[in-house]
């Protein structure tokens, strides 16, 4: 008998972001309900890079380049509907006007000062470590 694995399921998010450090978030439209950076399940034979950029397209209407692998973060418990690992893209818009489409019942650009509430999943936190890395320059501190 081949024992069977339950593994973890594989996501991209994509923080889009502007000149003014403003950021892009979604108002989701499924479960769980709140805000939260673009992104989505990697879909079978596509790299991450092809879905950070397909799921941006999809729930922002946006084209994007993708301008460095952030970081990925992977607590059992950061998706209550399963465990997900996520890898973190840190994207430009190379064209269009963001309009929430897909999944995305609206979608806006918001600062750290101006960030919406609730926020899913455990993006707050990657939110953060994006402000930190990118206005302050730090590295970020894994938690054990």
């Amino acid at each position: 008998m081949t024992k069977r694995y339950k593994n973890p399921t594989p996501t991209v998010d994509i923080i889009i972001y502007s000149s003014d450090n403003k950021i892009i978030l979604i108002k989701r439209k499924n479960v769980p309900y709140g805000w939260a950076i673009p992104g989505g399940f990697v879909d079978e034979g596509e790299s991450l890079e092809q879905a950070a950029k397909r799921e941006a397209k999809e729930e922002t209407s946006l084209n994007i380049k993708l301008i460095e692998q952030f970081f990925t973060y992977s607590n059992p418990e950061r998706d209550k509907r399963q465990h997900t690992i996520s890898t973190v893209f840190i994207a430009r818009i190379i064209s269009g006007d963001p309009h929430a489409e897909d999944d995305a019942q609206d979608i806006g650009w918001f600062s750290m000062d101006t960030l919406p509430v609730p926020i899913a999943f455990d993006h707050k936190r990657i939110i953060k470590d994006f402000y930190n890395y990118i206005i302050k320059g730090e590295k970020i501190k894994l938690e054990f």
